[in-house]
């Protein structure tokens, strides 16, 4: 049986993997909090949740598929939290049943897949019983398959046909074994079958003459007779006992699958608890395809900060269809770089099928993510910061397609700003002509008042929003780059400040 609760035609695989890039782009949109708060301490939810979110989908249909599977869950998380720990609660038993010291014989083999199938089959009633309870309320695809196929494949007649099974592979009425004689009068051919069915009517057996039964009897203190015996037991029971440790695994095997791909939706409930207990707001993405370019959010913020801050955070809109680079320029600690990793991380959330931390977001699938952050100093680093940055964006191009979104936060600032717009410029085109998706944040001044001059249809220029004051509101809106970061308004606030303060202290003793 499958489960099909990630893609239509196929399983889950949680061994593969974004790529290189894969650790970048956790450390620059900070997804491991965004994980551990889907994972809960669930070492499987947490892996689920970055295999998921990584490895994102390009296609909307198949986008929309899990949407709708994800809204039934939002709709009965008990049940689905209840169908959940059935498949947890089957593997955990499965693991409680001990081979034994003789786990190589068939016969070791036959009793422990036995007492597992019948484990399994009061698990798989259970799970009947919940499905048939409940299947009413569930209206997507991807649940509406998965219980059809579960009240077809476990019938009652299923249940009835296979406590006929296990009742016959116990053995209690004895081993019936057919077998030939090969060279050197040895063994060979060795069948087991089924028992004969006795008569009911035990007067018509005791006057039934007519089938003359032979019998050998072993001597109590015959090791070597039981010996033989035993192998004999064993070659005929050897084939059945492997086909039924199949089955037990055939079914461990679904509730894994099971396990893994509800696993998913558990952790998008998880995270839904922890975002709807602080009052922020989620909504489902319009999923847009890759050839189009569409951008447009209400109230977008960064689910990894809503989850890490105890006051609420400001939220922003977009409205950037038909582009495909975004500038950000402004203030210092104005909220550019919050606003970028909130788009990087609705984008993968969007992609792989969850709700987004906004009250409405629309954009393009884009094929692949990718982060191109600046870094502090390191002194492992092999070069200078600028080799360093230059590095990380080669490996970057080698990696992207037609369609990629790039995110850049203060990339090229290592060496003097001429030099950076130069290069960043360069990049940037190059990019937009091979038909990637740029979104970037820069202080290099130049290098946004060269784009801006270009008049580009596909550009649209944002910046963080400050008052005349000087207080950052944190808010992004459109408008052109300014010559200045207001980086004077930083000395104020730290250092002017702190020598009023002092000055006034020093007044009052």
């Amino acid at each position: 049986m499958k489960a099909l609760l990630m893609y239509r035609n196929r399983d889950i695989d949680l061994k593969e993997k974004y790529g290189p890039h894969e650790e970048a782009l956790m450390q620059d949109l900070e997804l491991g909090t965004l994980f551990n708060a889907m994972g809960l301490g669930d070492k499987l939810l947490f892996e689920v949740a970055k295999t998921a979110v990584l490895c994102g989908l390009s296609d909307p249909v198949a986008i929309l598929y899990r949407q709708n599977i994800l809204r039934d869950c939002l709709s009965n998380p008990s049940i689905v939290r209840d169908i959940y720990a059935i498949a947890v609660e089957s593997i955990e038993k499965e693991k409680k049943i001990h081979w034994g010291f003789l786990s190589d014989y068939p016969d070791a083999i036959l009793r422990r897949a036995i007492e597992v199938l019948e484990m399994f089959v009061g698990m798989l009633r259970i799970l009947r019983s919940t499905v048939d309870g409940h299947a009413g309320k569930f209206q997507s695809e991807g649940f509406t398959t998965l219980f059809e196929t579960l009240r077809r494949e476990l019938d009652d007649n299923y249940f009835v046909t296979i406590g006929d099974h296990l009742r016959q592979l116990k053995f209690r009425g004895g081993v019936l074994i057919s077998a030939g004689l090969g060279k050197g009068n040895k063994g060979n051919n060795y069948v087991l079958r089924k028992p004969q069915e006795r008569d009911a009517n035990w007067i018509a057996q005791f006057f039934d003459r007519s089938k003359p039964v032979y019998t050998f009897r072993l001597h109590p203190r015959d090791e070597s007779g039981a010996r033989a015996l035993s192998e004999l037991r064993d070659r005929g029971i050897g084939l059945v006992a492997n086909a039924l440790a199949q089955s037990t695994d055939h079914i461990l095997s679904f509730f894994r699958l099971l396990r893994t791909e509800l696993g998913f939706y558990i952790g998008c409930l998880n995270l839904y608890g922890k975002l709807d207990q602080k009052g922020y707001a989620v909504s489902f993405p319009e999923p847009v395809g890759p050839g189009d370019r569409a951008l447009t959010s209400i109230g977008l913020y960064d689910p990894c900060l809503a989850l890490t801050v105890a006051q609420g955070i400001v939220s922003n809109d977009v409205n950037a269809d038909g582009k495909d680079f975004m500038i950000i320029t402004g203030a210092n600690q104005g909220g550019k770089s919050t606003f970028l990793r909130s788009l990087g991380v609705a984008q993968l959330m969007m992609q792989c099928g969850m709700f987004v931390p906004a009250e409405s977001f629309r954009s393009n699938v884009c094929e692949g993510v990718f982060t191109h952050y600046k870094r502090e100093e390191d002194s492992t680093m092999k070069s200078g910061k600028f080799d360093e940055e230059l590095s990380r964006m080669s490996d970057i191009v080698d990696n992207l397609r037609s369609n990629s979104l790039v995110l850049f936060s203060e990339s090229f600032a290592a060496t003097n700003e001429l030099e950076g717009s130069e290069i960043a410029s360069q990049i940037v085109c190059a990019l937009l002509e091979k038909r990637v998706k740029v979104l970037f944040v820069t202080h290099l001044y130049e290098f946004a008042r060269r784009m801006n001059d270009k008049g580009m249809e596909n550009a649209v220029f944002l910046r963080a929003e400050r008052q005349s004051d000087g207080t950052r509101t944190f808010r992004v809106v459109e408008g052109e780059p300014l010559e200045t970061s207001y980086g004077k308004d930083l000395y104020n606030r730290i250092f002017v400040g702190a020598v009023s303060s002092e000055i006034a202290e020093h007044s009052r003793s």
